[in-house]
Order: C-alpha cells, then sequence, then structure tokens
C-alpha cells in the first residue's frame, strides 16, 4: 500500500515506523529538513522536504499511485487543505486528518468534511482521544494501561504485580484451573523490560507488568486476582480546564454514580469559561501547585488527582504534591517521553501519552479492511488488534489451537454472534467472529496475513 505522512513529528514518525516495518511504500512529507533527514536515516521511507499543501510537493511524495494520506502536521488548517488537494488533484481514497480545534467538531459543523466539501474520511481530535484515555484510566485506577475492545465488552488492562499479588508464581495454566469461571487472559508480559507473549506454563513474578484481555463485567474480579481491587471514586480534582480537563470533568458530571469534581485553573479567562459550561463541578482560579488551593479542592480526602495542563512538568509536580498531601492516586499527561521513567520514582500512578493515544487512533483507521481497531503497546512493543475472520482466511472453520500463531501472538478475546467467549485451544472460528489479537510487533505481518486483511484494501 502505498501511504503518504504529512507532518514528521512525533506522531508522523510513529506512524511512519509502524506502516514502512509492514512493508509498505511510504513516503513522509515536512517542510522541516532536519525532521524529514531523520525520517529517512532511520526509517525505509522516502522523504520530501516542502510544504504539505502544495500540489507539487504531493506529487513529489507519489500522491498520483497513493491509496491514503495522513495528515498530522501542527496546522489543522494546512491538514484540511492538504486533504482537498489530495482528493481534487490526485484522487487519493482514502484522507485522514488530526484536527485540534474543537470549533471544527461542534455539531452543527457535522457537515464540514463530507465530498462535497471538505473530503475527509477519518477526523483524528487528539483531546478527545485524551479525554477518552483519563476516563478509562479514572474507571480502573489501579492500572497503568487500559483501553476497551469490541464495542466495550471487552477489556485491555495493564497491571503491575507487587509483592503482596496472591498468585505470584503460579503457572498460568494453573491460573485457569483454579479461576475457571473467569473470562480474562494474560497476553503479554513485560519483564525487565522485554515483552513477550507467555506460555502456559509460564509463572508471574513481583515486578511484572502484564496485559490482561477480559470481560469488561469481569475486570473488577480479575483486578482482585491480581492484587488491585477495583476501588470507587467518589471525589475527583482536575489541574487543568483546556479542552481535555473540561471534557472529563463534563464527562464526569453524567456519570450514573454520583462522583464531586472540582477543577483548578490557573488562567483566569478559562476558570470563568469552564464556570459557565460546568453545571456541578466546582472551579477554582489558581495554581494547582498551590498548596492552600489543593487543600480547599479537597485533595486529602481526593480519590484521584488527573493533571491535564500543556506543560508536562507542572503535571508532575502537581501529581507529586497531590499524593505527598494524602491523594490516593495521581494520573499526569505526559508529552515527552523521556520524562516516563520518572513517574515510578516518583510515586505517579498512570499517565496518558497524547502522541501514543493519537498513533493509536489514526493506525484504527489504517487498515480499511475487517481490522476494526489498534491499539499500540509501549514504545511499539506490541498490537493489540481486533478483527473479523473473513470467509478467504485461513482462520475460517479452525480450532485456535490448531492455527499456528506465531510464538508472540495469542488470542485474547472472541465474540460470537454478539456473545464474549474465552478462548481456548479448541475454540473453533468461524466466518464474522471478531478476535482480540496480542501480538509483539514483529508478528504483526504474520497475524496480518492470517487476517488476510491485504485482499480487503479499499
Amino acid at each position: 500500500m502505498k501511504v503518504i505522512i504529512c507532518g514528521a513529528g512525533q506522531v508522523g514518525w510513529q506512524i511512519a515506523r509502524q506502516l514502512s516495518g509492514e512493508a509498505n511504500d511510504v513516503s513522509i512529507v515536512d517542510n522541516n529538513p532536519a525532521l524529514v533527514r531523520r525520517a529517512t536515516d532511520t526509517l525505509e521511507v522516502q522523504g520530501v522536504v516542502g510544504f504539505a499543501s502544495h500540489p507539487d510537493v504531493l506529487a513529489q511524495a507519489g500522491a498520483r499511485e497513493a491509496d491514503m494520506l495522513i495528515a498530522a502536521t501542527h496546522s489543522d488548517e494546512v491538514n484540511m487543505v492538504t486533504c482537498q488537494v489530495a482528493h481534487s488533484v490526485f484522487g487519493v481514497t482514502r484522507k485522514i486528518a488530526r484536527l485540534r480545534a474543537q470549533s471544527y467538531l461542534a455539531p452543527q459543523f457535522s457537515e464540514l468534511f463530507g465530498r462535497e466539501h471538505l473530503p475527509i474520511d477519518v477526523v483524528i481530535n487528539p483531546e478527545q482521544e485524551v479525554s477518552r484515555a483519563a476516563l478509562r484510566r479514572i474507571a480502573a485506577p489501579s492500572t497503568f494501561d487500559v483501553q476497551d475492545f469490541l464495542d466495550g465488552t471487552a477489556r485491555l488492562a495493564g497491571i503491575s504485580l507487587d509483592a503482596d499479588c496472591p498468585v505470584l508464581n503460579t503457572p498460568l495454566r494453573q491460573l485457569t484451573e483454579l479461576f475457571s469461571s473467569l473470562r480474562a487472559i494474560v497476553v503479554g508480559v513485560r519483564r525487565a523490560g522485554k515483552m513477550f507473549a507467555p506460555e502456559p506454563g509460564d509463572q508471574l513474578f513481583e515486578g511484572d507488568q502484564i496485559y490482561v484481555v477480559s470481560e469488561s463485567s469481569d475486570l473488577g474480579r480479575t483486578l482482585a486476582i491480581f492484587g488491585k481491587p477495583l476501588a470507587k471514586q467518589e471525589r475527583i480534582v482536575i489541574i487543568g480546564a483546556g479542552n481535555v480537563g473540561l471534557a472529563v470533568a463534563r464527562e464526569l458530571e453524567n456519570h450514573p454514580d454520583r462522583i464531586r469534581v472540582k477543577v483548578i485553573e490557573r488562567d483566569r479567562a478559562k476558570a470563568e469559561e469552564a464556570a459557565d459550561l460546568l453545571e456541578r463541578t466546582i472551579v477554582l482560579h489558581g495554581d494547582g501547585m498551590d498548596s492552600e488551593l489543593l487543600i480547599e479542592a479537597g485533595i486529602d480526602s481526593a480519590d484521584a488527582v488527573l493533571a491535564v495542563t500543556d506543560d508536562d512538568k507542572t503535571n508532575l509536580l502537581t501529581s507529586v504534591r497531590s499524593k505527598a498531601m494524602g491523594c490516593k492516586l495521581a494520573i499526569a499527561l505526559v508529552n515527552d517521553p523521556s520524562l516516563v521513567p520518572l513517574l515510578d520514582p516518583l510515586g505517579i500512578d498512570a499517565h496518558i501519552n497524547p502522541r501514543a493515544t493519537t498513533v493509536s487512533s489514526i493506525l484504527r483507521h489504517v487498515r480499511h479492511g475487517r481490522v476494526r481497531s489498534i491499539y499500540t503497546v509501549g514504545d511499539g512493543e506490541a498490537e493489540v488488534i481486533e478483527a473479523q475472520v473473513l470467509s478467504t482466511s485461513p482462520l475460517a472453520g479452525r480450532a485456535i489451537g490448531n492455527i499456528g500463531f506465531p510464538e508472540g501472538a495469542l488470542v485474547g478475546a472472541v465474540r460470537k454472534r454478539g456473545v464474549f467467549v474465552k478462548p481456548i485451544g479448541s475454540t473453533e472460528l468461524e466466518v464474522g467472529d471478531l478476535l482480540v489479537i496480542f501480538a509483539l510487533s514483529n508478528d504483526v505481518p504474520e497475524i496480518e496475513r492470517l487476517l488476510q486483511v491485504a485482499v480487503e484494501y479499499f
């Protein structure tokens, strides 16, 4: 597949790395020569220096033969014009654009991105994606990573195993026997910095980070088994009333369980706007690092603090101070991946990476066939793929144990005719079944071959 990626920043580079590693023909465009050079030096891609919205630049990048264009520059307007040029001049079939400004996404302007206006097939809004990620973190506070699959009926949870985990040193096969009715499977383990897909005889040890695919209704029981009982969140403090903080506060106001939310915002205009838009949320104007203001917000009795300002260091320091003052859980928005190793020493429980979230959101829409969703685990160490079994697939009509999945891949969940099924070796896959597959990055191409995604492209 021929793909043009416009924007060679962190998001564009990550997408280029993913797609070029899967033997796609990838061109990356940016007006910054240093960023283009970094991409061509480290990846198997063609680099073009220039403005992505210029027709001659797109032509040089191979737009006449392109199957897809991904516009992920720093400018919403450049992304929109680039998609228009790709459509009108070159007839590119599928166009994905990253747009940040909330005004473009307002319901009253929903017709804006139709083919008769701005022909964008998929719009990715980072703030919306980050807000959803934050809400998932709040719903499962004892996890370090969480993502929904199968229309919300299955959930991937990342769990750190502590010394008090009751099932340490227990073979996974024995866990299956002890909890036979538990609809959950350990699909990945990170140990000493290395990720692998476990075998039935493997044991779990203190310090392991595991990834579990569970039926959503069984997640609480799953967490309890691994020593991480699901705690109810009743009091939450949000630091930052930007797009992300405001969206999370609005959603929490509509939560069926009454959740008390307080928001702290340093900018007076933003604080006043948030106070006008929120109905039951208390908005405080001031610095989230101010101890007296945190006390006024009730940080000592808060179940969680969510630090989502536009400054990483503020988010980290506010989280640390909140934990020191008695808050049970700290979740921080962190853009800079080099700061992530500091989270554990600082006692920060979980983080949200907007770039990784955006990359995963875009990759979900790249494969136009029967791959319904993709989630990137860690720093591209693995992918979790949700896909449908096709009649042309070698999976159809065969038991999971007889398919010969690569060593780095495990099926974590199956949905048959709308019903969640915990997969075992004898589970027979049928045309139309939905699968959730964990695969190490090196094994993703083989999984795609088994899914026969290529025959479904465009």
